[in-house]
């Protein structure tokens, strides 16, 4: 059976431009937290560009780094994971319905608030007439992609697959998200390791993965497993115990486990209980760099890989005491709202 490698990476984030986790100063987190924008010049028209939407110039700058990270210059796939698409377009459209009574409406924010623009422009950008899927699956939307790329790796003929997710914010979104508590109120304080309120501290980013099954001497980890699921069948520990045992590991086999905490109190009751399952194991946490967002995992799978290739554990992203003597196995625990679970098992190549 072929092997599923990460060999580049890609990323536009609220952090800095040139961000590096194990060199840069971390800004801190607010209850909303808005990309920091790269340069587009270099790749898109400046015509193009200014009608392109925020997620889509994201989208093809990640995927253009992951790219030339790995030097991949014909991906056999683009695969994208997206939870609300190009929602500001779509903002934008309706607004447009409203203040022109329904008349004389130009279709070009219709036409890019679809959830498969990003994945149609990075090809299009590519030249790439292969393989072209969009997942819009809420909080499983990139683990979606990174199974559909990793089943196609194992099992069918591909050697070179681009995955990513891609979300952002749009403003009248973020308002409704206000007024049910999806985000943290005003004034309220964003803690992640103990947070006291309800609601996430929204962000939004881009985060691209070059995938092989050839393994390169600048590849970042090995992806061993992905599974998805919106509900646990057992008890939690019983379920993370057979998953871990069909790739012939235990609990206590892994060097570090990382969770999606997301600052909210309601759905911190979940990793507590994983806190106790995994009470002995080096555990690290990525939310508090990354915002919350629909398919900020993939944020967390460019963290967990990059700790694997560098055998480092930033202080930064630590969420226990427990420091790890080595980092060879790591299991990523995601979900949101106590569904759309998600575990993803990584190896050192």
């Amino acid at each position: 059976m072929k092997n599923c490698y990460i060999n580049g990476i890609g990323n536009v984030s609220i952090q800095s431009v040139d961000f590096d986790l194990f060199e840069s100063e971390i800004i801190e987190i607010q209850r909303l937290n808005t990309a920091q924008q790269p340069s587009y010049k270099e790749l898109i028209a400046p015509a193009m560009s200014r009608r392109m939407a925020k997620g889509v110039k994201m989208g093809i700058y990640a995927a253009n780094k992951a790219l030339f990270n790995a030097k991949m210059v014909d991906p056999q796939a683009v695969i994208v994971g997206t939870g609300l698409g190009c929602i500001e377009d779509s903002e934008k459209f309706l607004d447009a319905i409203i203040e022109n009574d329904e008349q004389f409406l130009t279709p070009t924010a219709f036409i890019q608030s679809t959830h498969n623009t990003v994945a149609a422009q990075i090809a299009l950008h590519l030249q790439c007439k292969a393989y072209n899927f969009t997942y819009v699956n809420g909080a499983n939307s990139f683990e979606s992609s990174l199974f559909d790329a990793f089943m196609q790796l194992k099992h069918f003929n591909k050697e070179n697959i681009l995955i990513g997710g891609v979300d952002e914010i749009a403003p009248y979104t973020f308002s409704m998200y206000e007024m049910i508590g999806k985000v943290k109120q005003s004034g309220e304080e964003v803690n992640f390791k103990n947070p006291q309120t309800k609601g996430i501290a929204l962000g939004e980013g881009a985060t691209f993965f070059s995938l092989s099954n050839h393994k390169t001497n600048k590849s970042y980890a090995e992806v061993l497993d992905v599974i998805l699921f919106n509900a646990f069948k057992d008890d939690e520990a019983t379920e993370i115990t057979t998953f871990l045992s069909k790739n012939n590991l235990s609990i206590v086999d892994l060097d570090v486990v990382f969770f999606g905490v997301n600052a909210d109190a309601l759905q911190q009751e979940f990793y507590n209980r994983m806190n106790t399952v995994f009470n002995k194991i080096p555990q690290a946490y990525y939310q508090h760099i990354s915002g919350s967002y629909d398919t900020a995992s993939a944020f967390g799978l460019k963290v967990a890989a990059e700790i694997i290739q560098k055998q480092k554990l930033p202080n930064a992203i630590q969420y226990n005491e427990i420091k790890p003597t080595k980092i060879e196995k790591v299991l990523m625990i995601n979900q949101f709202n106590n569904t759309d679970f998600s575990f993803v098992l990584l190896s050192k190549c």
